[in-house]
């Protein structure tokens, strides 16, 4: 993400890593491109959960006509950022959280929920046309709320991992004379570069950055020792916190945060209405906080939902 504002495709992010020793991460990946076996029980994990909720007749009748008559909400989604939305094993299926809390919603409104794939600068701009609403970890922004309206749901932002313990004593504000392990070209990747710069003015040793092409692998060279720390959006981190089984921990809070929305259209006939209904209950029942914790991001967890809440 640019500025924790998910803008192009940033590669399938999941982690299956091999606690033993220290190696590339798409070895690691079921076919050198899929998700683990983890990721795997994780989208089922949530299954009995979800079947068991009821339909909420106060938050139906906000649904709709047009949809609530079809039965089905289409939902666009960019099934390339896990834990969020990503790919099954399968290739076809759509898993992670963001899928789960849809299926959630759904379920309240009495419908079904069936989320397409597609490359996510194209998502916002077939909102009312293709898809009834967009769920693909969007940040919401001003500009944003122009063009559709956002209902928030989840809160994200900049967070670091170590070594349980923290072996290494890695100061949770500070990345001087620290091996940092990055994604290139990511809001976390420009972060650690300005704050090197920022150690050299005051005469203190630079970070030593590394870089690489996705967050799992730098996550990985941790676990191997040749990072200190890695360094990246929360939810990822977060998920690779829980797919190492308590071997790495979080190191401090979360940095730079930012609301997450879902997007339905300007004249949307009330699906936001029912959008945020659907999102406050599961937040108030508990069913939120149960799905995101599957997924290791009940960090992100808000505490009341809004239509285009106010953000710089």
């Amino acid at each position: 993400m640019n500025k924790l504002t998910r803008l192009a495709p940033t590669g399938l992010v999941v982690l299956a890593l091999a606690l033993s020793g220290c190696t590339n991460a798409s070895q690691q990946e079921s076919g050198g491109s899929g998700p683990s076996a983890t990721s795997s029980s994780m989208a089922k994990a949530n299954d009995a959960l979800i079947n068991s909720i009821q339909k909420d007749d106060a938050i139906a009748k906000l649904v709709p006509a047009s949809i609530a008559s079809k039965g089905t909400i289409t939902i666009g989604s960019s099934a390339d950022y896990a834990p969020a939305e990503f790919a099954d094993t399968d290739g076809k299926t759509i898993i992670g959280y963001d899928i789960d809390y849809a299926r959630a919603m759904g379920k309240l409104m009495g419908v079904k929920v069936a989320p397409s794939n597609a490359t996510f600068d194209t998502l916002l701009p077939s909102i009312g046309s293709k898809y009834d609403m967009g769920i693909s970890a969007f940040t919401i922004t001003a500009e944003r709320e122009k063009q559709v309206n956002l209902v928030s749901y989840f809160t994200a932002g900049m967070s670091k991992a170590v070594l349980k313990g923290n072996p290494k004593k890695v100061p949770a504000d500070s990345l001087c004379g620290v091996t940092v392990a990055v994604s290139t070209g990511t809001s976390e990747d420009d972060s650690a570069q300005k704050q090197s710069k920022e150690c050299t003015s005051a005469g203190k040793k630079p970070a030593n950055i590394l870089s690489y092409k996705t967050l799992p692998e730098a996550t990985t060279n941790v676990i191997g020792g040749k990072a200190d720390v890695s360094f990246g959006d929360s939810m990822i981190i977060a998920y690779s916190i829980k797919q190492t089984n308590g071997t790495l921990e979080q190191l401090g809070g979360i940095t730079d945060a930012a609301l997450f929305g879902v997007a339905t259209a300007k004249n949307d006939g009330g699906l936001s209405k029912a959008v945020q209904a659907a999102t406050q209950k599961l937040i108030d029942d508990g069913t939120m906080k149960k799905i995101l914790a599957t997924w290791g991001n009940e960090g992100g967890m808000i505490t009341k939902s809004e239509i285009n809440p106010s953000v710089k």
